[in-house]
């Protein structure tokens, strides 16, 4: 086994190790009914944000851009709505990764994806959900805060937030309980904004994150966006950061890597969850 993964494996069972999930973990799942593959990378999304219909090259960047184009067109709806058909109504069913995570009962888990399949695995225990919200009026705070009891979600304050439940931190948001996405450029402008002011994460979890490190899985470094939300989410990390599964990682993923003192392992999480020992 590669010695890294023996130190990532043990130290998650610690819950010193704050796994961090990216589109690439969805790849594989499909919706049992239909068989259709989840959109999760970029393009894949903008192409089924339109019916199939590929835009400009500048709008095919990313989906931010995509997204930013059909809200100033058709109309903020159309986008909420479109995520929520996407990643709320379709059966997706969670994959190995997802059920291997919620099976460590870790402390703290960061889903940069929108769907709902941790969620689903995490219905057997209580929980506080962290869902990222943009463009909100009358509060600089870009969180909304639930713990799930009983069956169903309840909002929170961080005055009432249970310090001892376990944390899903969806940033990009999430169809569940109530739909709220950070999608369009327009949407990270402000959210990375107020992520950067400190006002995008709960008090209660910058002070659980301290010292902590990170596994990113499935998660790509290419642009901006990401960099720039992964270093605001981590700040206060340990001085070696954690570790990035990344295959064929570009210069800039290096960079970034090595400024953040995180070691990139050239492999993918397939790999590393292949060396989960059998119980």
């Amino acid at each position: 086994m590669n010695s890294s993964f023996e130190t990532i494996l043990a130290r998650l069972k610690t819950g010193e190790v704050v796994p961090y999930l990216g589109p690439g973990v969805l790849n594989g799942v499909i919706a049992p009914a239909t068989g259709q593959q989840v959109p999760a990378e970029s393009e894949s999304l903008i192409l089924a944000m339109t019916g199939g219909k590929p835009m400009s090259p500048r709008l095919m960047y990313e989906f931010s851009r995509a997204a930013m184009h059909l809200e100033n067109k058709k109309g903020r709806r159309f986008i909420e709505r479109f995520l929520t058909q996407t990643y709320g109504g379709e059966g997706w069913t969670p994959a190995p990764v997802h059920r291997w995570l919620a099976s460590l009962n870790l402390p703290y888990i960061i889903d940069y994806n929108r769907d709902t399949l941790l969620q689903q695995c995490y219905a057997d225990r209580a929980h506080t959900l962290v869902v990222g919200c943009a463009r909100l009026t009358g509060t600089h705070y870009r969180f909304e805060l639930y713990e799930w009891q009983e069956g169903a979600y309840r909002p929170v304050t961080q005055e009432t937030l249970d310090p001892g439940l376990p944390v899903l931190f969806k940033p990009l948001g999430t169809p569940l309980p109530h739909p709220s996405y950070i999608a369009s450029d327009a949407d990270f402008v402000d959210y990375i904004t107020e992520l950067m002011g400190g006002f995008a994460v709960p008090d209660g979890i910058k002070q659980k994150r301290q010292n902590l490190q990170y596994l990113f899985l499935g998660m790509r470094f290419n642009r901006d966006t990401e960099r720039m939300i992964m270093s605001d989410l981590i700040y206060g990390a340990a001085p070696e950061a954690g570790w990035a599964l990344i295959q064929e990682p570009a210069p800039n993923e290096r960079k970034v890597c090595t400024r953040k003192s995180i070691e990139l392992i050239e492999a993918d999480w397939p790999e590393l969850l292949a060396a989960v020992p059998v119980a």
